[in-house]
């Protein structure tokens, strides 16, 4: 057993102490029930209203910081932190000799009245306190946080509470899906619910997963895509459509690629594919404006305005534009084979001309696209079941967004 283990296997016994020691001087260490009636934010952003006043908050203890008979801390809810102060003349010496089976981690909630320390600190000073649940293991370490990326992923609730901006994405996305839902309906689209179990894989190009069912012996396969069934409510009469929905694609995983993910599929009928640009860039801009209070983001140190309309090129234009290299002067895969061994790229003999332009384009291109632009006109070979150009038949009436270098 190494080093590092042996003191967490100290820590833990530790903890574990305290807890019977809680349960001898008769307090429930997972207490069932606890009523507030403010967050922290409430008080810390708006200290005017509330200075003077009683509040009761609860949450769990990031700091403790005890100074004989009186002891600060903090306390982190689900909106943020605030300060608490606890003193023996005001909570008894019972409450206060209770703080020495307190542990950082542990969650209370507090009684008190706010106000504001000579440094300037909103402050909640407690009345009470009421001991709500024990932390049996301890937090990663202060000043270090939580950097180990694979413990990041495969404990999201310690990342959530060592990480703030981490638990302001997961809100974030929340409002994010909600507000869509609300814009979608407000225009008259249906939320509809498909199956996640299928009899073909379709509607993408990606590996499945398989499952078998017991009743029907039948092999099924986890949804890729809600496509399919969602064009079948347009054939059966439903006019404007979405899901919000799992889909499942059994291949590569990284921090930045999850096997399951949440899609959102738009189909209207009569429409064409700029009618669904303009919603897309409406339904994106919108939210923006819902959820962050403006159409101007900041992503990775760049400002992009998601202001409507954004640009519309081809991929031929894009592929142009980025590498000099021109597919729409390119007449076969031949021409376009040399076309790529020329850029520098290993290609497959046999591969079309489609297949090549694509490649021009995720290899060159992609990443470079930094401010909100429409892609339209991709290759029938990575576009199953999109319309084909009448004027070039190799193409097909297809787009996809592009923000700071992702679709």
């Amino acid at each position: 057993m190494d080093q590092e283990q042996q003191q967490l296997n100290e820590l833990l016994k530790v903890r574990r102490n305290k807890l019977e020691g809680l349960r001898t001087r008769g307090v429930d260490p997972f207490s069932p029930k606890f009523e507030v009636d403010h967050y922290s934010t409430d008080i810390t952003g708006k200290f005017e209203d509330f200075e003077g006043k009683t509040v009761t908050i609860a949450g769990r203890l990031m700091s403790i910081r005890s100074h004989g008979k009186a002891t600060f801390a903090h306390l982190q809810d689900y909106r943020g932190q605030v300060q608490i102060y606890i003193r023996l003349d005001q909570v008894g010496q019972e409450k206060y000799d209770l703080l020495e089976l307190i542990d950082i981690g542990d969650f209370i909630g507090v009684v008190g009245e706010v106000f504001k320390t000579r440094k300037g600190e909103v402050t909640v000073q407690a009345s009470d306190y009421t001991f709500l649940v024990k932390a049996l293991r301890p937090l990663p370490e202060k000043w270090h946080g939580l950097k180990d990326v694979e413990i990041r992923y495969r404990q999201r609730y310690v990342d959530l509470i060592v990480n703030q901006e981490v638990k302001q994405t997961f809100i974030n996305r929340s409002k994010i899906i909600s507000t869509m839902r609300e814009l979608l309906n407000s225009w008259g689209f249906l939320e509809m619910e498909t199956p996640i179990m299928q009899t073909i894989a379709g509607g993408a190009l990606a590996r499945p997963f398989v499952t078998h069912h017991n009743a029907l012996d039948i092999k099924l396969y986890l949804r890729i895509a809600t496509e399919l069934h969602l064009k079948r409510l347009l054939v059966g009469g439903l006019d404007k459509v979405y899901e919000i929905g799992r889909i499942f694609r059994n291949e590569g995983i990284s921090t930045i690629h999850n096997p399951e993910f949440t899609s959102v599929e738009i189909y209207q009928s009569y429409a064409d594919y700029k009618d669904m640009m303009n919603i897309t860039e409406n339904l994106i801009f919108q939210i923006a404006e819902k959820v962050f209070g403006s159409g101007k983001i900041r992503f990775q140190g760049r400002e992009i305005d998601l202001t409507p309309p954004w640009e519309r090129q081809s991929m031929i234009e894009v592929v142009r534009r980025y590498t000099g290299v021109d597919f729409a002067k390119i007449p076969d895969a031949e021409a376009a084979f040399q076309a790529a061994r020329d850029a520098g790229l290993e290609l497959d003999k046999g591969l079309s001309w489609g297949d090549i332009l694509y490649m021009f384009f995720e290899e060159f291109c992609e990443e470079q696209l930094l401010s909100p632009i429409f892609v339209t006109d991709y290759p029938i070979e990575v576009s199953p079941l999109a319309k084909k150009k009448s004027d070039d038949p190799r193409l097909t009436l297809r787009f996809e967004g592009f923000i700071a270098g992702w679709e």
